[in-house]
C-alpha cells in the first residue's frame, strides 16, 4: 500500500478531482468549464427577470448540490499554482489549463533538503522538506556529498528528466520518485 504524505496527497487530490472536466475544448482559448457552470452562466441570457432569477435560484441550487457532493471542486489561482509546485517533478497529461494555464507552469523550484542517503549504486536520494523525493539518475560524482539544510534548485530537463544543482554547486540529473 502506497502512503503519501498530506503535501502530496492534497495537490493529488485536487488534480483527481480535474478529471471529470473534459480534457479540451472546442475553442483552444476557451477555458472549458464543468456543465453546472455553463447552465449558470446560461442565465445571463434570460430577458424575462423573473425567468432569469429564477434560473439563476435553480442553478446555484444545482451547483451548491454538486460542491456538498464533491462532484465539482472550485479553487483560486493561488492554491493551483500550490498545487502545481507539489506536483512539480511528476508526469501528467495536458489538463486544458485546470490549473491556469502554461503561462504559471513551473519550470523550476528552489527547497531545502531534509536527507541524503544513496542507493546500491552509489546514486543519491535526496528527501526535500515540502517531503518531495529526487532520485540521482545520471553516474556524475559530486565533489561533495549534499548534506541536510542545502539548498536546491531543480529545473526541468529532457525526456522527463530534471537538473538539480545543490548549494548553487554541480548539476546532476534526477527524477522525482514520489
Amino acid at each position: 500500500m502506497l502512503l503519501l504524505s498530506s503535501r502530496v496527497a492534497v495537490p493529488l487530490a485536487i488534480l483527481a478531482c480535474t478529471f471529470a472536466v473534459p480534457a479540451a475544448a472546442k475553442d483552444k482559448d476557451t477555458p472549458v468549464r464543468p456543465a453546472q457552470i455553463q447552465e449558470l452562466y446560461a442565465c445571463r441570457d434570460i430577458a424575462d427577470p423573473a425567468a432569469r432569477l429564477a434560473c439563476f435560484d435553480r442553478e446555484v441550487g444545482e451547483l451548491s448540490s454538486a460542491d456538498a457532493a464533491r462532484e465539482i471542486t472550485f479553487t483560486d489561482r493561488e492554491t493551483a499554482k500550490k498545487a502545481r509546485r507539489g506536483l512539480f517533478g511528476f508526469s501528467f497529461p495536458k489538463l486544458g489549463g485546470i490549473f491556469g494555464g502554461d503561462e504559471d507552469e513551473v519550470k523550476e523550484i528552489e527547497t531545502t533538503i531534509r536527507s541524503v542517503s544513496t542507493d546500491r549504486s552509489g546514486k543519491y536520494i535526496l528527501a526535500m522538506e515540502d517531503d518531495a523525493v529526487w532520485v540521482q539518475i545520471d553516474t556524475t560524482n559530486l565533489p561533495h556529498q549534499p548534506k541536510s539544510g542545502q539548498k536546491v534548485k531543480i529545473k526541468v530537463a529532457t525526456m522527463g528528466s530534471y537538473f538539480a544543482t545543490i548549494n548553487g554547486g554541480r548539476t546532476i540529473r534526477m527524477k522525482r520518485d514520489r
